[in-house]
This record gives structure tokens, C-alpha cells and sequence, in this order.
């Protein structure tokens, strides 16, 4: 009987971004949502790269700090730069795990248009370690957030886009359990490639229980659904999206954006979805490592849309030292990527008695040290998006809730009036602080208060008289 004594062994691909600066007429093609750009327009054969044909080259801006600043610092003001002969593109593909670093040091030798090789590591959605039932329901939470007050004030989230970027919406389960309408806007909602169903029609899953979730604070709010966590992978499971269809979505959610009129711009962004393992990620100092790297295409795009209007929010991850996630394989500052980006708010968990739930995350960051940046209300009876039994839990809850607060601000404070900067810090200022010396990486600046949020509101109204 013949048999090989040398074991077969599977060849493993590390899917990574590939940065290009093409011509600037190629680049201004990909910027224009009118041109259609396949990767083959971009991205000529590359030696020992497959590049994926699916995904629509996405373009990045150059960050343009002020005289004498750092280009790859993220912690001073920036603008970024569009312009065709100064930003580039990515594209994803995968090259072989045995090949990896040699094909990352040729390259940008055989093909002077590459600029760089990042990570494109699975992002998964944010789970709880459960068996504990519901501490109170979305009743209790729409108390807490006054939300009556913010209707009384005119703070309902009515003309503002809200973003789920998740595994979906299903907008008929949201309206029959919060008992109103919902309004889900399919013109400007957006899937990755391959992701079959229409906006506000997926199954009832992890999406669904953050649009309701969100929609507790801003019942008006118009609902942008970007499936991102729906992208199947050959030998993937369901929910394996990679974090280039974040990075797809990001640059849609800019033409969003840009599409408003400048008076009454308000987008707001929620993710309750991360890394958790290092595992698909370049190791940290490595100039394609995501979790750590401020230089990342993706922290970079972040950036962008912030500093273009858009509030930006992140969950800030359930590996807390008390009760972590399985899945949770970082061995310290589990808060990665643009989890902790200083320009997005990194939302803990606490229940609705005040209680910090053991699961929510704990700094440092590791793009910044304070992180998170707030806490807000989880483990509630809300959505039964899992069944009439179970909580809509995990800092996944609390990240789409403050989203909804964020929304109903922007009723009538839009970002020209107040700034997505100038509205974090004032979250952080009101927030029902839960230390003794301010900022602490289990609350992050406390917990949010929306009573100190109406107050500081009618305040700089009254100054703007």
C-alpha cells in the first residue's frame, strides 16, 4: 500500500488591503460614485497576490496634519485630502500564510505603486457571556435617558440618518416591539458584495436588537441598515465579516454625508462589532498590524468621516476581566482598532440599577489609554431579538442606546452647530462620573446623563440667543 509520508498540510491565506496610488486619473475614478471601478482597473497583476474581484476599490485620503505635525499621528487636528494626486486606493486580496512577509518586502520593491500591506482581520459581532436574566427593560432605559424631556425639547432623531452597521435590520420586529413605526432608508443603506436581502428585511438577529436599541432615545430617526457582518468566506461561518466591508461601508457613508446640505449635516455611526483575536492580524509594530496602528487605512477612513461630520460610535468589546467573552484573545487592552480610536466614542456597559456588567471591557486602549469613553445601559428586556427570555446585552446594547442619544441631539444640533468633537466632550462632561478621580478604564468618564446633557444643551441655546 502506497501512502506519503509527508502530511498534506491546507495552504492558509492571509487576506490583507493592499494600498496602491495609482495615476490620478484612476484615483479620481474611484472617487466618483457615478464611474463604476472594478480592481482590475486598478490593480494590475501583482506577484504572488490574489486579488479579490468583488470588492470595489475604496479610496483613501492622505491626512494633512498642520505645519511641523506628525502624518501619522491621529492625536492632533488633521484635514485629509481627496485630491487625486494625493490620495490612494485599496483593494483586498490574499496572499499565501508561507509567503506572507517575503511577498510584503517585494512588493513595493517589484511594483513602486504599492504603498503598503495592512491586515484585514475578521470582525465579528459582540456576544455576552449570558446566563444572567434581564435587568429591568427598555421602559427602564427610556427613563433613564429622559426621553420624554428629549421630546419635549424637540430631540426625537427626527431628519437624522443612524447607521447599524451589524448584521442587519429587520424593521417589522423592531416596530412591533417598540409599538411605532420605523423608518429604514433603503436609498441609502448599503451591503458588501454577495450579501443577499433588502435593507429593513433581514432575519431578526444582532442588527435588529441594535436598531431597536437605538431607537429608544431617537424613535424618529431615519435608519441606514449596512449589513456588514453578513459577508460568507469560503470555510467561514455566517458572520465573518472582514474589515475591508467596513471600509467599503465607511467610504458609502461618506457620500452620505456629503450628500446633506452643509447647514444640517448629521450622520451617526454605530458598531457594536470588533476584533477579539490577533490571530488574522499582523503582529503589533508591523506596519500592516491594525490593533495597534494609528496608520491603518481603516483608522485613517474613520478619521475622515469624523472629521467631515459624522459621529462615530464603537462598542467598546465584552472581554472585561470579571466575565470575558470566549472568543476574547487579546492578553491585555482588549480595546483594539478603531474600538479605540480617539475620534469615535468607545461605549462600556453598565445595567439599568448602574452596575457596571462584568463583561464590558476595561482599558487602556491601545490606539489611546482612555478608552472607553462612556458607559450607557445594557442587559435590559428590550428587543427579544434571542427570544422573549433573553437580555439585549453585552457593551453591543450599550453602544447602539448612546447612538440614539447622540441622534436625538442632532435633531437641532447638527454638525455645523455643534461639532462631533464639541459633542464628545460634552457627553464626557455630563457624564454621572463613577470614581473618584474622573476618568477610570472601567466607566471610562462615567456613565451618560442625559439630564446633564438637556441642561448644557439649553444652556448654549440660550447663549445663542
Amino acid at each position: 500500500m502506497w501512502w506519503d509520508p509527508i502530511p498534506r498540510v491546507p495552504v492558509v491565506h492571509m487576506r490583507v488591503l493592499l494600498q496602491l496610488r495609482p495615476s490620478p486619473d484612476v484615483v479620481a475614478a474611484v472617487a466618483d460614485p457615478s464611474v463604476s471601478t472594478a480592481a482590475a482597473d486598478v490593480a494590475d497583476p501583482l506577484p504572488g497576490v490574489v486579488v479579490d474581484p468583488s470588492f470595489s476599490p475604496v479610496v483613501v485620503p492622505r491626512p494633512v496634519p498642520g505645519a511641523g505635525g506628525d502624518p501619522l499621528s491621529l492625536n492632533q487636528p488633521l484635514t485629509f485630502s481627496f485630491a487625486a494626486d494625493e490620495a490612494s486606493v485599496l483593494v483586498r486580496g490574499e496572499i499565501s500564510d508561507d509567503e506572507t512577509s517575503t511577498r510584503i518586502t517585494l512588493l513595493p520593491t517589484l511594483r513602486p505603486d504599492v504603498v503598503g500591506v495592512f491586515a484585514d482581520p475578521m470582525i465579528e459581532r459582540g456576544l455576552t457571556c449570558g446566563g444572567t436574566p434581564p435587568v429591568g427593560d427598555w421602559r427602564d432605559v427610556e427613563r433613564l435617558l429622559r426621553v420624554a424631556e428629549l421630546s419635549g425639547d424637540g430631540l426625537d432623531g427626527s431628519g437624522v440618518a443612524l447607521a447599524v452597521l451589524d448584521t442587519g435590520i429587520n424593521s417589522a420586529h423592531v416596530a412591533r416591539h417598540l409599538g411605532r413605526d420605523v423608518t429604514v432608508d433603503e436609498r441609502r443603506s448599503w451591503k458588501p458584495s454577495g450579501v443577499q436581502g433588502r435593507a429593513g428585511e433581514f432575519p431578526v438577529d444582532h442588527g435588529t436588537m441594535c436598531a431597536f436599541d437605538a431607537l429608544i432615545a431617537a424613535p424618529r430617526a431615519s435608519l441606514i441598515d449596512v449589513p456588514v457582518l453578513l459577508s460568507r468566506r469560503p470555510g467561514g461561518s455566517a458572520l465573518d465579516g472582514l474589515l475591508s466591508d467596513a471600509v467599503a461601508a465607511f467610504a458609502h457613508l461618506r457620500t452620505v454625508l456629503e450628500a446633506q446640505p452643509a447647514a444640517s449635516r448629521s450622520l451617526v455611526v454605530s458598531n457594536s462589532w470588533g476584533s477579539f483575536s490577533p490571530s488574522w492580524d499582523f503582529p503589533v509594530g508591523h506596519p500592516g498590524n491594525y490593533s495597534d496602528n494609528p496608520a491603518h487605512p481603516f483608522n485613517l477612513i474613520v478619521s475622515s468621516l469624523e472629521r467631515a461630520g459624522a459621529d462615530v460610535l464603537f462598542a467598546a468589546g465584552n472581554c472585561g476581566r470579571d466575565c470575558p467573552d470566549g472568543r476574547c484573545a487579546y492578553p491585555d487592552r482588549p480595546i483594539t482598532g478603531a474600538n479605540s480610536h480617539p475620534r469615535v466614542l468607545s461605549i462600556g456597559g453598565v445595567d439599568t440599577r448602574g452596575e457596571r456588567v462584568g463583561y464590558s471591557s476595561q482599558g487602556p486602549g491601545r490606539l489611546v489609554a482612555r478608552k472607553p469613553d462612556l458607559c450607557a445601559y445594557t442587559h435590559f428586556s428590550g428587543s427579544r431579538a434571542f427570544g422573549d427570555d433573553e437580555a439585549d446585552s453585552g457593551t453591543s446594547a450599550a453602544c447602539p442606546v448612546t447612538a440614539g442619544l447622540v441622534a436625538a441631539v442632532r435633531t437641532r444640533w447638527p454638525s455645523s452647530r455643534l461639532s462631533p468633537a464639541q459633542l464628545r466632550t460634552l457627553l464626557r462632561r455630563t457624564a454621572d462620573d463613577r470614581s473618584d478621580i474622573g476618568f477610570d478604564h472601567d466607566h471610562g468618564y462615567g456613565v451618560v446623563d442625559a439630564a446633564g446633557i438637556l441642561a448644557s444643551l439649553r444652556r448654549r441655546a440660550e447663549r445663542a440667543l
